[in-house]
């Protein structure tokens, strides 16, 4: 289980601005995140460190950091904005 979880400022404008119903789906996707963080799928090239998690069509970005015991939730986009 993960100490503690910070929140881009993209992340927190983007999930701000979402349906309730998408929101409750991104707060169990976070509990999954938290009690088991290299859940996601790992991220190559460019985005290399980073993981993603699906939420119907769209995508949770996310980097653990093994030392400190931390998640960053970095960004929330649609599958198509890639």
């Amino acid at each position: 289980m993960v100490r503690e979880v910070a929140y881009s400022d993209e992340f927190k404008n983007k999930v701000r601005k979402l349906d309730s119903s998408i929101k409750m789906e991104v707060k169990k996707k976070i509990g999954k995140i938290i009690n088991k963080p290299d859940i996601g799928k790992p991220m190559r090239y460019s985005r290399k460190g980073t993981r993603e998690l699906y939420i119907s069509s769209f995508r949770l970005s996310y980097k653990y950091d093994k030392t400190n015991d931390i998640v960053i939730l970095l960004d929330f986009y649609h599958k198509d904005e890639q």
